[in-house]
């Protein structure tokens, strides 16, 4: 009886090991597939934080805009295009050299072609404020006005701001996603459909003013687009002295502002050389980017001789 009872015991207590074995493994397995959710949740509320303001919304209205939509947009870009005028041809003093060569590419450029006009980035008051020089027709005209990027995480961080510069005709952009980006994307698109897409190259507003490798976006807008786009390049002095980048963020009036009007790039050998030798596209928008900088180089010097001029 007494072994009967022993091996019974030692019976049970295998069932034991054996059950507590399989719960522990369990619970392991468990707490692991916990653990691995949690970090998920965890980053996807970082991501989360970090885009702020959910903008998805805003690229399907922009893609495929209703016919309310540009009348929605035909107010926001008449008020903001008579603010931009009188802020900078009426409260300020502001030259435009070489501005037919603006006005010749938006107006007369052949249908269908594409614009792509590339400037630097001194002043959050750039756009709109630099197509105050343009004529009413022009910078109160939605179906003739640019497309232009701005910084989701200053422009676009609640319902209000949002439909405002949609309105606008701003696209949202995550600085630091890369070049495949939806706002990359919608370029692309408008630049398909023969519209007018306006690029700061360095990417932020360059406060310090220096020298900056320009973003590779801009190299896969053209690169990428149907119809090699007309590229015009512009560099302008002053703009941070209408509104500086410091508190409190106010307009001024008085002050002398230079808009220098380049000559267009033309890399239509250049891009199709390019896709004839099938260079990849990281390589080719690289090589595209990099002519767009050796020409900034050479227009900021001759800006800020004509601006100290002024001076």
């Amino acid at each position: 009886a007494a072994t009967t009872v022993v091996v019974a015991t030692t019976t049970e207590i295998k069932a034991i090991v054996t059950v507590t074995k399989t719960t522990t493994a369990q619970t392991t397995s468990a707490t692991s597939t916990n653990l691995h959710q949690n970090r998920q949740r965890q980053q996807q509320q970082q991501q989360q934080v970090a885009m702020g303001y959910n903008i998805d919304w805003i690229f399907q209205r922009l893609r495929y805009p209703s016919g309310l939509w540009y009348i929605a947009s035909q107010i926001a870009i008449t008020a903001v295009g008579l603010l931009a005028k009188f802020v900078l041809v009426f409260l300020n003093k502001t030259t435009v050299y070489n501005k037919e060569r603006l006005l010749n590419v938006i107006a007369k450029r052949p249908a269908g072609v594409p614009l792509v006009t590339v400037s630097n980035h001194h002043s959050c008051f750039d756009d709109p404020g630099l197509w105050g020089v343009l004529p009413v027709k022009y910078v109160c005209n939605t179906f003739r006005i640019r497309w232009s990027m701005a910084a989701h995480d200053i422009c676009f961080t609640n319902t209000l701001h949002s439909t405002f510069f949609m309105y606008g005709k701003c696209i949202p952009v995550v600085r630091g996603s890369g070049v495949y980006q939806h706002a990359i994307d919608l370029c692309i698109q408008k630049c398909a459909l023969g519209h007018w897409v306006h690029v700061f190259p360095e990417g932020k507003v360059n406060m310090t003013k220096e020298e900056m490798r320009l973003k590779w976006g801009v190299g896969r807008i053209i690169y990428e687009s149907p119809r090699i786009p007309i590229i015009l390049p512009m560099w302008h002095e002053g703009m941070d002295e209408v509104l500086p980048n410091i508190e409190p963020y106010i307009l001024n009036w008085g002050k002398k502002v230079t808009l220098n009007i380049g000559q267009p790039i033309d890399l239509h050998d250049f891009i199709q050389d390019l896709k004839d030798r099938k260079v990849p596209e990281p390589e080719a928008r690289k090589l595209i980017t990099d002519k767009i900088q050796d020409v900034f180089h050479h227009l900021r010097k001759e800006t800020e001789e004509l601006h100290k001029k002024r001076l």
